[in-house]
C-alpha cells in the first residue's frame, strides 16, 4: 500500500506539470469561439464536421454543438440544475448520452444520464433521465462511453490509484435506479474516453495520457503521451479514426492526437508489443461490428517550435518534481518509529 501511495504521489506533479504546458501547435485544429464554453469537460465527433462539447460543474445542462472554426452553431437545453455533468458519448442513433456523472467528494446515492439531440440550431428538450448506481459506493467519474454496436452505456471511475470500467444494465430504466456491474480496471485519473468507429476498441484518457483497450476484452494493447494541454479533459474520435482532444478554459483548443506506430498496429490488427492486462470478466454486450477503422496519419512534426514551445514550458514540470521529492520526504518521515 505504501508503494502505491509512493507512486501516487510521484505520478500527480508530473500530471499536473503536463496539465499546465500549452499545446503544440501543430496539433491544433480550432478554439472554441463562444465564451459561454469555458470549462469543456468532454468532447463529441460529430457528422458533418461538427462536434459537441458541455461544460462541467456550475454551468446548466445544456450540449453546445461547434464547427471546424469553433464556432457555436447550435445549443441544446436538457436541464436547468444538474448535479455535476462531466461527460457525453455518442448513441448510435446520432443523439448524445450526457454523463451527471461528477463526484468529487464521493457523496451521491446515484449518478444520471439522459440522452438528448444535437446538431445546429437550439432546441430546448425534456428527455428521460436515468439513475445509476455503483455496486460498491459512490465515486467521481468523468468518462462514459456507450457501444456503437449494442447502445449498452458504460462509466469509467476516476481514481489516483486507478479506475474501474462500469457496465449498465442493457435496458434502462425511469422507474428504479439501474445498478452499474464492475468490468474492468481502467488508468488512473481517467477524464474521458470513447469507443473506436470499428467498435473493437476503446480509447481512455487521463490528463496527459491515454490508453488503448481491446473490446470487449479489455486488453490493454498500446498506450501513448498526448499533446500539452492546460488540463485535458474531453477525448473523441471521428468515422476515419481520427482522434481529437479538448481542454478546460476559456477558448480552449481542441487538437488532434497521432497515433504512434504500436497503436495504429494495434488498431489494423497486427501483433503488438503491448503485454496483456490481467484477465478480467467479459463484458456482456454482443459482438462488436466487424467493420476496419482507419488510421490517421501523424501530424508533422515542427521541430523548432517544438524546440522553443519546450523551452518556455519547462517550469511546470521542475514545480512538479519538486511538489512530488517534498511530498514522498513528508511521508516517509510520518512512517518513522516514535
Amino acid at each position: 500500500m505504501i508503494a502505491r501511495v509512493l507512486a501516487g504521489l510521484v505520478v500527480v506533479p508530473l500530471l499536473l506539470g503536463a496539465a499546465a504546458a500549452p499545446a503544440d501547435r501543430e496539433h491544433i485544429v480550432f478554439r472554441f469561439a463562444d465564451s459561454a464554453i469555458d470549462e469543456s469537460s468532454a468532447l463529441v465527433v460529430l457528422p458533418g464536421g461538427l462536434f459537441a462539447t458541455t461544460n462541467d460543474s456550475g454551468d446548466t445542462g445544456r450540449v453546445f454543438t461547434v464547427d471546424g472554426s469553433g464556432r457555436t452553431v447550435g445549443v441544446t437545453t436538457w436541464s436547468p440544475d444538474p448535479t455535476d455533468v462531466e461527460a457525453l458519448a455518442p448513441a448510435p442513433d446520432g443523439d448524445v448520452w450526457v454523463g451527471d456523472i461528477g463526484d468529487n467528494r464521493s457523496v451521491r446515492d446515484s449518478v444520471q444520464v439522459a440522452k438528448v439531440p444535437v446538431g445546429r440550431g437550439d432546441r430546448s428538450v425534456s428527455p428521460a433521465v436515468y439513475d445509476l448506481v455503483y455496486p460498491d459506493g459512490a465515486h467521481d467519474a468523468e468518462t462514459l462511453l456507450c457501444d456503437p454496436a449494442t447502445g449498452r452505456l458504460y462509466v469509467a471511475s476516476k481514481s489516483w490509484l486507478g479506475g474501474t470500467l462500469y457496465a449498465a444494465p442493457a435496458h434502462l430504466s425511469t422507474e428504479h435506479p439501474n445498478r452499474l456491474r464492475a468490468l474492468a480496471p481502467v488508468l488512473p485519473v481517467a477524464t474521458d474516453g470513447a469507443f473506436w468507429p470499428d467498435g473493437k476498441h476503446v480509447i481512455v484518457r487521463g490528463y496527459g495520457a491515454a490508453e488503448i483497450y481491446t473490446w470487449p476484452a479489455m486488453r490493454e494493447v498500446a498506450d501513448l503521451d498526448l499533446p500539452r494541454q492546460p488540463q485535458g479533459e474531453g477525448i473523441g474520435i471521428a468515422a476515419d479514426g481520427t482522434v481529437y482532444a479538448g481542454s478546460e478554459g476559456l477558448h480552449a483548443e481542441v487538437i488532434t492526437v497521432p497515433l504512434p506506430a504500436d497503436a495504429r498496429a494495434a488498431l489494423q490488427g497486427a501483433s503488438s508489443s503491448a503485454s496483456p492486462s490481467p484477465s478480467v470478466p467479459s463484458s456482456p454486450s454482443q459482438s462488436p461490428s466487424p467493420s476496419q477503422s482507419s488510421s490517421p496519419s501523424p501530424a508533422n512534426q515542427q521541430h523548432s517550435e517544438a524546440e522553443e514551445e519546450t523551452e518556455r514550458s519547462w517550469w511546470p514540470w521542475a514545480l512538479g518534481g519538486l511538489v512530488g521529492l517534498v511530498a514522498i520526504g513528508v511521508l516517509l518521515r510520518s512512517l518513522r518509529p516514535r
